[in-house]
């Protein structure tokens, strides 16, 4: 691969002038998804926030083996994560107008709000605080769609990682540059969300109040 255009491809990385696709803003939610995922499975009762494939299986499982009341641990945060779409979309078509507060913002500011209430909950809360948690990731998994022009999803990697494969196939194939850009933006992405993931080895995954909404607070300072 060509290193002067790696390069200028990691430039251009920070410099969208759409903040919401802009690299950086994306950095920050990819690895505020990754550690709430990490955060909920890890810390509260095995329950993923985002990925809902895997709460599913886990649910179906308990279905067929007649666990009924496991299964709605896992069955509650899939139907929050639902609410937590209707009412990102319901935000986005009666507030994409507003002038006062950009309605991305607004969608920032309520996940500020539940996470850091989240943080405060104890270990009895486990299922509301998942519940909680699936809904913040659900918003912001519907308001931001797009990096750099290319769809994505910062609170998943599955399809991340087909996009960025696929680009990476065709730039071998056809070595245009534009791919390579698309390569780097989707593996860039799916790099912190692990990155995300890895704080919750830390004594804050306790808290995660206090770091993930401080990612928050950083793009929605940074969105127009």
């Amino acid at each position: 691969m060509n290193t002067d255009y790696l390069k200028k491809c990691a430039a251009k990385l920070l410099t969208e002038k759409q903040m919401s696709e802009a690299f950086l803003n994306n950095m920050f939610l990819a690895l505020s998804g990754g550690l709430q995922d990490a955060y909920t499975y890890n810390v509260r009762d095995h329950v993923f926030s985002n990925a809902q494939t895997g709460n599913v299986v886990l649910m179906s499982q308990h279905i067929i083996s007649g666990d009924m009341r496991s299964a709605l641990r896992y069955l509650v945060p899939l139907v929050s994560f639902v609410l937590g779409v209707y009412i990102s979309e319901e935000i986005h078509l009666h507030f994409k107008d507003a002038r006062k507060l950009h309605w991305r913002q607004s969608i920032l500011l309520l996940e500020i709000i539940i996470l850091t209430l989240v943080g405060f909950l104890p270990e009895e809360r486990n299922m509301l605080a998942t519940v909680l948690v699936s809904f913040a990731c659900a918003m912001q998994v519907q308001s931001f769609r797009k990096v750099g022009g290319y769809s994505y999803a910062s609170t998943m990697c599955i399809g991340n990682l087909r996009s960025g494969t696929t680009a990476l196939t065709m730039y071998f194939e056809e070595h245009k540059p534009e791919q390579l850009r698309q390569f780097l933006y989707y593996f860039g992405i799916i790099f912190f969300f692990a990155i995300g993931a890895v704080f919750t080895a830390s004594p804050f995954s306790l808290r995660i109040g206090f770091p993930s909404s401080s990612l928050m607070n950083g793009v929605t300072r940074s969105l127009p």
